[in-house]
């Protein structure tokens, strides 16, 4: 007769004895439920299952040597139902690079409430893992003049070294708000309470100890997914590894989420077409797990992959954390039942409530237990998730009690959790993990140097802007029409007495609504600044290079638009002959371009909207030019304001300035007032005519407007870094924490990037 099966301290109850397929037909037992293998000693039985870092394969052994072969636990294999049902356990699968060790005993030990287990997951873990934990965790949202809408309410957990804790629950139940508030994400107007714990302590992440996938996939979609994943590489990885070994590590990582014959493949877009939805998933995916991050967080990631390609892609993200120690937070939507038992750890949640929390595998055991028993054959996270959501208002099955309502099926279900012994263990889980104090998180290895950062940026960029049309090319197309257009209107012009206003308004045309046009790019802009916002909250480059970096990249686009449209433009209308004029010329326009650039980086970090922005840029350009000296002249503008500051701000007071002096000085005009000389000098049109400042050469103007465009890059570093500094203080003001509410990080110095937690 066979033995009982014993099932290890985490599991609440044992499971039913072993018996032959026949018998267990009509049977709830999930094969997922962990039992040990007919005719095992009841007691003090440990199995070890350990796999080298790139095997496929593992061994599952114990003190009596029993083993079993991993194809039984493959989740696709053609095996019949006798091999699944003889399967030790099927929550492990081959391929996983770890080393788990389970001590199971008959019966619990005196004055204990709750089994003893033991997870070995290896040194890395021991050494360098993260233990992350929260307690009585609370976000609001204001809802209005009704006050503050709670998004989560009083939730407590924990997630370990080489497991994944699976956060699930129906749309909108606050999955994602959850991930948010444990990786500092929480926006600006939430307010937040509870302690947040790393490692038991308040400490700082450094570089490399933590990643984001967001949601949304925030790619660059010109770059193919080989050059993607390359240049975050080598952003990331340090200078102490080669190119060669950056590329060998990249490539590695693209064969890892199953995209190798995907390489070549442009990302892609609204313009082009590209990836799929679930190929652009693992991109962001592989870009993120390349630096090995202690403490991983992923927001829907098996969102438009197919079944198959969720497991391979959660299956390698098992391997990693059981290999690496890495601490893996995963909101899923729906996993299919193959996905469901890769996960260790199970967070349910339905109107920010916790349902359920605890090993996954005790889940349906948890349900059975208040009459919401899981059909045959069904998905048991189907199950749960048609349980607890309310959407629908429709009636759920409570055993032979007959129907409830959904409300009436999760209060049960919240309060059946909350007088749990599972409760309890979690909270003593939680007191444990604070009390060790297992000191600051140690740094994994250097980012690249700021120089090496500036170059791949630059170079990035650069492509990038090559390849998206909208970003210069098509404003190249614009630029010439319109100076075709001022070329012809303004046809060699002449230097009679009415050429001077004609000069003069064709100087302004250029050096206003031909600069006005930068604004043309900023919706490419808008993009590299969603980029940008992703990549320095994961830490991959600062503030300042990803400057440095635009700056050097559009050089080369700015001078090619400034050369040949501006020489159409000066010689179709015959201004004042000479290379140094034409030269000077040209640097005007490129330098006003660029200067425009810089105003609207300043409108993106302040606008995110491309929309807004456009309207917002185009209304600050349009003040500028009515004040630049133009349509009112100096002396005629109003002190109080439009010349005293607005005169001296706008950059077109310069730019106008330094085209009069480039384009009059020098040349003589035939005198065609009454009374008046035969002939008026430039210099005489400059002061009297322009009213232009004659203490200082064209040469200082562009000078001054070459320093306007560092402040205004420099103004743009110093909001960004502003924002950073601001956010917490907003949160903090608007949150009302409790005497010992604790956030977990501080905020990150100016220098260098730290993973903000609070």
């Amino acid at each position: 007769m066979e033995s009982q099966a014993q099932v290890p301290r985490w599991t609440p109850s044992s499971s039913p004895p072993r018996s032959s397929p026949a018998s267990n037909e009509g049977s709830d037992v999930p094969r997922w439920t962990p039992t040990t293998q007919s005719g095992s000693p009841p007691q003090n039985t440990t199995r070890t299952l350990r796999v080298d870092g790139d095997s496929n394969m593992g061994s599952l052994g114990s003190e009596e040597e029993m083993s079993l072969r991993g194809e039984n636990f493959f989740p696709f294999n053609t095996g019949s139902v006798s091999d699944i049902h003889r399967s030790a356990s099927p929550a492990i699968h081959s391929g996983f690079e770890k080393s788990l060790e389970i001590d199971t005993f008959g019966q619990q030990k005196k004055g204990e409430g709750k089994l003893a287990t033991r997870i070995d997951i290896g040194p890395m873990a021991k050494q360098n893992g993260v233990f992350l934990t929260w307690k009585d965790l609370c976000v609001t949202v204001p809802a209005g003049k009704n006050g503050r809408r709670a998004i989560l309410q009083g939730l407590t957990g924990y997630a370990q070294p080489g497991e994944i804790l699976a956060i699930m629950g129906p749309s909108g139940c606050g999955k994602s708000t959850l991930l948010d508030s444990l990786a500092g994400r929480l926006g600006s107007n939430t307010s937040q309470v509870g302690d947040i714990l790393i490692n038991g302590g308040r400490q700082r992440l450094a570089f490399g100890t933590s990643a984001y996938v967001t949601q949304d996939d925030t790619l660059m979609t010109t770059l193919t997914v080989r050059e993607a994943v390359y240049y975050s590489a080598q952003l990331q990885l340090p200078d102490s590894m080669s190119k060669s070994e950056k590329r060998e590590r990249a490539e590695m990582t693209i064969r890892e989420m199953g995209l190798q014959d995907a390489m070549n493949t442009r990302i892609g877009g609204w313009s082009v077409k590209g990836l799929s939805g679930g190929q652009k998933r693992r991109v962001s995916i592989c870009i993120e797990i390349l630096t090995r991050p202690r403490l991983l967080f992923l927001d829907e990631p098996t969102s438009g992959l197919d079944s198959a390609a969720s497991y391979h892609v959660m299956d390698r993200i098992v391997k990693l954390a059981y290999h690496d120690g890495i601490t893996v937070i995963a909101s899923i939507h729906q996993p299919s039942s193959e996905v469901f038992e890769l996960f260790h750890n199970l967070c349910l949640l339905s109107s920010g409530k916790t349902v359920y929390f605890g090993a996954a595998s005790n889940a349906k055991e948890f349900f059975d237990s208040n009459n919401f028993p899981c059909p045959p054959l069904r998905n048991p996270s189907d199950h749960f998730l048609r349980t607890i959501n309310k959407d629908f208002d429709a009636d759920v099955e409570q055993g032979p009690c007959g129907r409830i309502s959904t409300e009436e099926a999760i209060d049960i279900l919240v309060k059946s959790y909350k007088s749990s012994e599972t409760s309890v263990q979690v909270q003593r889980r939680v007191s444990e993990i604070c009390q060790q104090k297992r000191g600051v998180v140690e740094k994994r290895g250097s980012h690249a140097s700021f120089i090496t950062q500036c170059l791949v940026l630059t170079r990035r960029s650069f492509v990038n802007m090559y390849r998206d049309l909208g970003y210069y090319w098509l404003r190249l197309a614009i630029y010439i029409a319109l100076c075709l257009c001022v070329g012809t209107i303004f046809y060699d012009i002449g230097h009679s007495y009415g050429s001077i206003q004609a000069r003069g308004s064709m100087l302004m045309f250029v050096a206003a609504f031909l600069t006005f046009m930068a604004i043309g790019g900023f919706p490419s802009f808008v993009e590299d600044m969603k980029i940008f916002g992703r990549e320095r909250l994961n830490g991959h480059y600062g503030v300042a290079a990803f400057v440095v970096g635009n700056t050097f990249s559009s050089i080369p686009y700015l001078i090619l638009i400034s050369l040949i449209p501006g020489a159409m433009a000066y010689y179709l209308v015959d201004l004042h002959s000479g290379l140094e004029h034409f030269v000077f010329f040209a640097l005007t326009l490129f330098v006003c371009m660029m200067l425009v650039e810089s105003l609207m980086m300043i409108v993106a970090s302040i606008v995110p909207d491309f929309l807004m922005g456009i309207i917002t840029g185009a209304g600050i350009q349009g003040v500028m030019m009515l004040c630049g000296g133009f349509f009112r002249l100096p002396n005629d503008l109003p002190e109080p304001f439009w010349k005293y500051p607005m005169y001296y701000i706008a950059f077109h007071k310069y730019a106008n300035q330094g085209f009069y002096k480039n384009e009059f000085e020098g040349l003589t005009f035939p005198n065609d007032q009454v009374g008046g000389p035969p002939t008026i000098s430039g210099v005489e049109i400059l002061r009297n005519i322009w009213q232009v400042e004659m203490g200082h050469s064209k040469w200082i103007d562009l000078a001054i407007l070459f320093g306007m465009v560092v402040l205004y890059r420099l103004m743009f570093l110093g909001i960004i870094k502003t924002v950073e500094k601001v956010k917490p203080m907003i949160k903090a003001l608007l949150a009302v924490p409790p005497h010992n509410s604790l956030q977990i990080t501080e905020a990150p110095p100016p220098s260098t990037f730290t993973h903000t937690m609070a």
